[in-house]
């Protein structure tokens, strides 16, 4: 009869792997996180972007000179077989209120400035009173320091700026006055 060979591993031999495995983990998991939040906050800028030139491209095609008030507006095709002046993942939202993307809220309405008239665009489903001279915009993360770290906003001026604090009132209603320009 040959004899029994230990051919396997120690218990110590597997808990020195696995407190390997964990210590690797501790190391990446923060530099992960940092690289998630900068995505998100990639991705904020590049929503400020586009919906700066949609709007841009509705005042010339479609506002008779003037802006969208709501991103819905924006998301309703001028046409029936033309494509909307924004994408859906940014389109569904009245004035005032938001969207949620890539760990930031996103919110549009008119500006102080901004003049609402009863001017109709070219939606077919009619955007009276939602056309306005000026707009803004801004991205605020949902969980700081989770989501994102900076607080971004954009108005008719078509510039991006950014904040280390909220931009909005505790009701979401006052137009961001500070911030730093967005290079």
């Amino acid at each position: 009869m040959a004899p029994q060979r230990d051919d396997g591993f120690t218990l110590i031999e597997l808990l020195i792997v696995v407190a390997i495995i964990g210590i690797i983990a501790a190391i990446a998991v923060p530099g992960l996180l940092r690289a998630r939040i900068s995505a998100n906050e990639a991705s904020a800028v590049g929503s400020l972007r586009a919906i700066n030139s949609s709007q841009y491209a509705y005042q010339a095609s479609c506002g008779l000179g003037y802006f969208a008030k709501a991103l819905m507006t924006l998301s309703d095709p001028p046409t029936v077989d033309s494509p909307p002046f924004i994408s859906p993942d940014l389109g569904f939202a009245a004035a005032g209120a938001s969207v949620e993307k890539t760990g930031y809220s996103i919110m549009m309405d008119a500006g102080t400035d901004g003049i609402d008239n009863s001017t109709d665009g070219c939606n077919p489903a009619g955007t009276a009173g939602k056309l306005t001279t000026s707009y803004y915009v801004t991205a605020q993360p949902t969980t700081v320091n989770v989501s994102g770290g900076r607080y971004f906003w954009t108005s008719s001026l078509a510039s991006i700026y950014q904040a280390s604090t909220p931009l909005l009132d505790d009701a979401g209603n006052t137009p961001p006055a500070a911030g730093v320009l967005f290079r």
